[in-house]
């Protein structure tokens, strides 16, 4: 590798007027998201440009040469990279695609970027199977009262005190309700299916026949809260998803119900599902949460009927090379002329998290 102070530069064939990339990733995410093939892979599609710390991505490119930054036609986006606006936009003036390794774009397109009708991809698509299968451990868990019996032996509870928890259930012929029909949502229903779950499904975007084709039952949103033994959260964070399960949502719980949420905690009124867990009514698996890093002294760390995860459902080792391979594949489709796979479009934008 070679380049300027902070950017290295990977040769790819071709001449040296050839199009070319700019990978901004964090080297320790550049280890996780890209397999030794799938590197060499993208040094075949031509000549890129490695930022380390994508936060500084602006002071990167102005490193590079105007000739070089002229022929960047596509840009590799990861966590931390700064909002693509006109500023940061005009430092490559030939960019006609943006390539995300994660799911969301929202933090990092603006009006700018459509308006110069440079097109985007991403990721998501590798992420869902590992969230939904950390979501159907967790309604596994909660059926099963594991953090309630792990805290409390781990706390030190006396034997017989921690033998004390409310009954327990096997997943099979048990209704388990999905909020959010997303890619981890359905995802999530395959996998609860194949575990002869009963499952029912809240989205107003689905018709009974499309629920009915996923293997799930349509109902409203506060029949399946109601209704269900173990709730699930997949829906999108949109104005009208903030707070969709406030104090009176989770009132509707069933007693001993469990809830997770490895979406967003946009999704709950943290405050009032913080009161209604501390009640013991109710339990719950959470990977995300208002506050991230969660706070040392945060009232949820201290509820033995919790079990909680540092917003890493989707870091799976399989998860993340997938994530890379999906971003490899989508540049060599964009140079081949070939149509994206994963594209993302302005409309879409209200559909994302």
């Amino acid at each position: 590798m070679t380049g300027a102070p902070g950017v290295e530069t990977v040769a790819g064939p071709g001449p040296g007027t050839a199009a070319r990339a700019v990978v901004a990733v964090a080297p320790w995410l550049r280890a996780e998201l890209f397999a030794p093939d799938a590197w060499e892979r993208l040094a075949g599609a031509g000549p890129f440009d490695v930022v380390d710390d994508p936060r500084a991505l602006a002071a990167a490119l102005d490193r590079l040469s105007p000739a070089a930054r002229e022929r960047v036609d596509a840009l590799v986006i990861s966590w931390g990279t700064p909002p693509l606006d006109a500023d940061l936009l005009d430092r490559l003036p030939g960019l006609r695609l943006v390539a995300h390794t994660g799911a969301s774009v929202k933090p990092f397109v603006t009006p700018a970027l459509w308006a110069r009708r440079i097109r985007v991809t991403q990721a998501g698509q590798a992420m869902a199977r590992p969230v939904a299968e950390v979501s159907v451990t967790f309604a596994l868990a909660l059926l099963h009262q594991v953090p309630t019996f792990h805290n409390a032996l781990h706390d030190g509870v006396p034997w017989a005190d921690a033998e004390a928890a409310p009954p327990r259930y096997e997943i099979a012929g048990t209704r388990v309700g999905v909020v959010g029909a997303s890619r981890t949502g359905r995802a999530a229903i395959a996998m609860l299916r194949a575990l002869a779950a009963e499952v029912v499904v809240a989205d107003p975007t689905l018709s009974p026949a499309d629920a009915a084709a996923l293997g799930a039952t349509l109902v409203g949103l506060d029949e399946l809260l109601a209704t269900s033994r173990v709730t699930m959260l997949h829906a999108p964070v949109l104005p009208e998803t903030h707070h969709l399960l406030g104090a009176r949502e989770l009132a509707l719980l069933p007693d001993h119900a469990g809830l997770v949420n490895t979406a967003r905690s946009w999704l709950t009124d943290e405050d009032a599902l913080v009161r209604e867990l501390a009640s013991g009514r109710i339990s719950a698996a959470l990977d995300v949460y208002d506050a991230e890093p969660l706070p040392e002294d945060h009232p949820l760390r201290r509820l033995r009927n919790v079990l909680l995860t540092p917003h890493h459902a989707a870091a799976t080792v399989q998860g993340r090379l997938a994530q890379g391979a999906i971003v490899v594949d989508e540049l060599a489709r964009f140079r081949a002329g070939d149509r994206l796979v994963h594209e993302v479009r302005e409309a879409d934008l209200d559909r994302m998290g």
